[in-house]
């Protein structure tokens, strides 16, 4: 006769193995494995989103969304390199998201990348004219490409919204300026003045304003009122540097350049800047560290690549300059400045061939190369803030 232990231990076991697999489905399901990591993401978790989203891509690698929001796990821990990653592969798997796009302009807007952000936030703008954000950042990239006419055009519609962003006024008032809209940017200007009081910002961009249309004395004003309000702001000095660069202090340029990089010693602009001067001042040898540190912070810097090339040459090693220049010739290969100097150092190490080839290319780029000549010396400032909704 069974026993009651003979009906219950096979309903145990039958139960017992019912629900390990009820609860291995639940760990298996990619829905349940993503919701927890946009709670995660939503409360800043973001090691616990990360593997969430992770575990999600195992279970189904053609999940955009996850790869969008791994993205922006990415993106909020200002790692853009892998951002980037994310964010291509979601817009491979899911082309016509025009979030994903956006996520997209965005990781190229912080790396400072504006031409390929100009792509997406367009798109963006093609499918939803209303995306005031895509709208800001795209006119943003075009003004950071010299696009002044683009970046007008797009930002107009959004004055109302932006007439207190102190940047935003700044890049039309100057895209007005370059294309002699005269009374309209300086509305602008005015605008920036009684919005930015007499901070130091205000002081900084005004200044700026009038490097870009070389009111040097105007901008040597403002620059110096905005160091004075705050020693540490970014590109003060440097921006004031290159005011006394234009008017021939250089002693007083090259100390408002090595301010700078105290201040922001990771920018390679205040040491290509000083080690001009330096060459300027006939020092190539205190010159040569300078444009090296400049360059081993961004190696896309021709005017450093050009100034080690005149250093060497100024040491009487014109063979040691070409390899630097030839460099220089690939990111700017329509430079009249560095054919000519590249035809004279062949031409002092004998390549006389060579020589009238790079001569006659700088002779056929020196029209076009005398409007660039006049904005070589120019300051800078960071991108406008990426207004991240």
């Amino acid at each position: 006769m069974l026993s009651r232990s003979d009906f219950l231990l096979p309903l145990l076991l039958i139960s017992t193995i019912w629900f390990a697999a009820t609860y291995a489905a639940q760990a298996q399901n990619p829905e349940e494995f993503f919701n927890q990591a946009q709670r995660a993401l939503a409360a800043g978790n973001y090691a616990q989103a990360e593997e969430g989203f992770r575990a999600v891509l195992k279970l189904d690698p053609r999940s955009a969304a996850a790869y969008d929001n791994l993205g922006v796990v990415y993106m909020r821990q200002a790692r853009w390199d892998r951002a980037l990653q994310a964010f291509t592969e979601a817009k491979r798997l899911a082309p016509q998201v025009a979030g994903i796009d956006l996520n997209l302009g965005l990781v190229y807007y912080h790396k400072l990348d504006f031409e390929k952000a100009i792509p997406p936030f367009a798109r963006v703008l093609q499918t939803n004219p209303d995306n005031s954000q895509a709208r800001y950042l795209l006119g943003m990239s075009y003004f950071m490409q010299d696009a002044y006419a683009l970046a007008a055009q797009v930002l107009e519609p959004l004055s109302t919204q932006e007439k207190n962003n102190l940047d935003f006024l700044f890049v039309l008032g100057i895209c007005y300026g370059k294309h002699k809209r005269l009374a309209d940017s300086a509305k602008a200007f005015e605008e920036l003045v009684r919005v930015g009081g007499d901070s130091a910002h205000m002081h900084l961009l005004l200044g700026k304003a009038y490097l870009d249309l070389h009111e040097n004395p105007k901008a040597q004003a403002e620059l110096e009122r905005a160091v004075a309000l705050n020693p540490r702001i970014p590109y003060g000095h440097f921006n004031l540097g290159v005011v006394y660069q234009r008017l021939g202090m250089l002693d007083k340029a090259g100390r408002e350049f090595d301010a700078e990089s105290a201040i922001s010693p990771l920018e390679p602009w205040s040491y290509e800047n000083r080690g001009t001067i330096y060459l300027d001042q006939g020092d190539p040898d205190r010159a040569m560290p300078l444009f090296r540190k400049a360059l081993a912070l961004n190696k896309q810097m021709p005017e450093s690549l050009s100034g080690l090339a005149k250093a060497y040459v100024r040491q009487g090693h014109p063979a040691d300059a070409i390899p630097y220049l030839q460099q220089a010739l690939k990111l700017q290969s329509d430079s009249a400045n560095l054919h000519y100097q590249l035809g004279q150092a062949y031409l002092k190490t004998g390549r006389r061939a060579e020589a009238e080839q790079e001569m006659a290319e700088a002779g056929r780029l020196q029209a076009q190369e005398r409007e660039k000549q006049e904005e070589r010396i120019s300051g800078k400032l960071p991108a406008p803030e990426a207004k991240e909704q």
